[in-house]
């Protein structure tokens, strides 16, 4: 892929931009078997190398008449990126539309050096069918007023919007978002059509993968090894919006998923009723769940954030007589540093996901069965 921002050094983030292709996904599937030894592994799933990303995260700054939509450079200035290679068209048509209505609004980039203005992030989030999900992270709602008088503008504007939001975060800190969100539309979620035939609920601070082919992929490998297995209920802890669990569940399978945002637990628990399937969802903390626990399912499927599921939660499935895990997992490292506390549960196969190319990190699926 061909980055001018790359080539003019006002964005390296792609860190791999100058390594082909072929030699990022054959360096990242040899990462992976370094540090998990599965006996079988599965072809490694690339995807597309550019336009993938269904979420931007871009920094504002500039001015009123020509704000900057990207990151700030070292010296705190904006640099507009609205153009990233990376992004999906629908987020670059999007982008450039949100830019000029900002100016339109009159709301004030945050200048971090000087620390006045209002808008510090713009966050973007597009469907599989193209509907997007804005959110404006603000230090206030002195302009809250504003912007919603504005707000039909912006839809007739950029006529794919279906959640627009506003997100407080009032601290001067390296922070994307704060804890309070206002939603300006009538939609409070946005619709995930999967092509796995499942439709996720996603809102303003609901956790998706940035790449839905290769999340989709994700979901239907776990999917196919549950299918070959005899299990009857499932534990899909870390859920957020329900991913695993609902594509694992089925007739004659009890599924439970356990995520500690209970907006996610609300979204999962209308999805599955949506779907009609016996999925069930609590708001908890999965470690202290299974460890609270008096029973253990057939099967657990954890998904944790990059330090891993740790030695708790690690040690309670290694005793806990739970015949299969599925490990999905964004840094191997840490994966490996989990499988050694549960030398029980032996990989039986595993596959490397391309979900961040041009970058050094993939994602990784293990199965797991009780030796």
């Amino acid at each position: 892929m061909d980055c001018h921002h790359y080539d003019a050094f006002r964005c390296r983030s792609c860190t791999l931009l100058e390594v082909p292709r072929a030699r990022q996904l054959s360096d990242k599937e040899h990462h992976a078997r370094s540090l998990v030894d599965s006996p079988v592994w599965l072809p490694t799933v690339a995807g597309v190398e550019s336009g993938f990303r269904n979420k931007a995260k871009m920094a504002v700054g500039g001015t009123v008449e020509a704000p900057t939509l990207g990151i700030l450079d070292r010296d705190l200035a904006g640099v507009d990126l609205r153009d990233c290679g990376l992004h999906s068209p629908g987020l670059t048509a999007a982008l450039d539309r949100v830019a000029s209505w900002i100016s339109s609004t009159g709301v004030v980039p945050y200048d971090v050096a000087q620390r006045r203005g209002e808008l510090k992030h713009v966050l973007l989030t597009e469907s599989p069918g193209g509907e997007l999900l804005l959110r404006l992270v603000l230090r206030s709602t002195a302009l809250e007023a504003r912007i919603r008088s504005r707000l039909p503008a912006l839809l007739e504007g950029v006529t794919a919007l279906r959640v627009v939001t506003l997100n407080i975060q009032p601290e001067h800190k390296a922070v994307l978002e704060g804890d309070r969100e206002i939603v300006l539309t009538e939609e409070a979620e946005l619709p995930m059509r999967l092509a796995t035939g499942v439709t996720l609920r996603l809102g303003p601070k609901a956790f998706f993968q940035t790449n839905t082919f290769v999340a989709e992929a994700l979901y239907e490998q776990a999917r196919s090894w549950v299918a070959g297995l005899d299990v009857r209920t499932v534990w899909d802890l870390y859920c957020g919006v329900g991913g695993f669990a609902l594509h694992l569940a089925g007739p004659g399978r009890e599924v439970l998923g356990v995520e500690v945002s209970p907006d996610a637990i609300a979204a999962a628990t209308a999805t599955a009723a949506d779907l009609g399937v016996a999925a069930s969802f609590v708001a908890g903390d999965a470690t202290a769940y299974a460890l609270a626990s008096g029973t253990a399912p057939d099967l657990v499927v954890v998904n944790p954030p990059r330090r891993g599921i740790g030695s708790d939660l690690a040690g309670w499935l290694e005793s806990s007589g739970v015949r299969h895990v599925v490990y999905s997992s964004c840094n191997a490292e840490s994966l490996a540093r989990d499988l050694a506390l549960m030398p029980s549960l032996r990989p039986v196969e595993a596959r490397v996901l391309d979900m961040f190319p041009h970058t050094t990190h993939y994602e990784v699926i293990v199965l797991l069965s009780r030796g």
